[in-house]
């Protein structure tokens, strides 16, 4: 029986990485995000047969529905990938006393209050299912920045929202992992550069990637599907991922 691959987070990064992968490792997938008609993820739907669902995964209702239709559609997803942190540009380069409360509000709800939602039905959905003597009943992989342990000046808002989704997920593996789910934490302490039109891998901030400078996406994907893959003997929780390059 085919795995089923749930995708929080739609763009030509990360997700669609993942999306390539676990398709060609032969599972069904579906991706998640606020506009599935934007040109990355309609790619994806043509040419691998990606399901496109449109979900504000900071809505209650629409994450209910969201696990629904991917249910009937594909089948109760063993793989859940939440991708989302939030962020608006409008929040960074801020001083705690300029930064705009109703943005700040918006970064939780986007991160850590939508990682709870996507966390909270994926759990619901995996621990319904009948474990037929398989201890493994699935992974949830919340993607995180470096903000997820370092509070950055001018940063706040972000720093709080990305604390509060490690907290989430640390929670969620000490409670879940005994039950037979794999909870994973993964921040990225890098710059993620997608390779564009020209072949070229690219940050739209931090320019082009030079001598793997730069988080490559599709390695990203790999070391989701290994820690999904991983036995329960060895089954991690923590995965810091950065360029051999970044200074930490």
């Amino acid at each position: 029986m085919s795995e089923v691959a749930l995708i929080v987070g739609g763009g030509p990064g990360v997700s669609a990485s993942c999306a390539r992968l676990f398709v060609a490792e032969g599972m069904k997938v579906a991706i998640a995000a606020r506009s599935p008609e934007k040109e990355s993820m309609q790619k994806l739907s043509k040419e691998l047969g990606v399901l496109c669902i449109r979900c504000d995964a900071s809505i209650p209702e629409e994450v209910s529905t969201l696990f629904d239709k991917v249910k009937s559609e594909l089948g109760a997803p063993n793989l859940v990938v939440h991708n989302i942190d939030g962020r608006s540009p409008d929040i960074f380069r801020k001083t705690i006393t300029e930064a705009d409360p109703e943005l700040a509000l918006s970064t939780l709800k986007n991160s850590t209050y939508s990682a709870f939602l996507i966390g909270q039905q994926a759990a619901a959905s995996m621990l319904s299912v009948d474990r037929e003597d398989n201890d493994h009943l699935g992974s949830i992989i919340f993607t995180n920045a470096s903000a997820a342990f370092k509070g950055y000046p001018r940063s706040g808002a972000f720093a709080m929202a990305s604390h509060g989704k490690s907290g989430l997920a640390q929670s969620m593996a000490r409670e879940l992992m005994p039950q037979g789910i794999h909870v994973v934490h993964v921040p990225i302490d890098a710059a993620i550069g997608w390779t564009q039109e020209d072949g070229v891998r690219r940050h739209r901030l931090a320019g082009d990637s030079e001598n793997d400078n730069m988080a490559d996406p599709d390695k990203i994907a790999e070391t989701y599907l290994h820690l999904h893959r991983q036995h329960k003997s060895t089954w991690t929780f923590e995965a810091i991922v950065r360029p051999w390059t970044e200074t930490w």
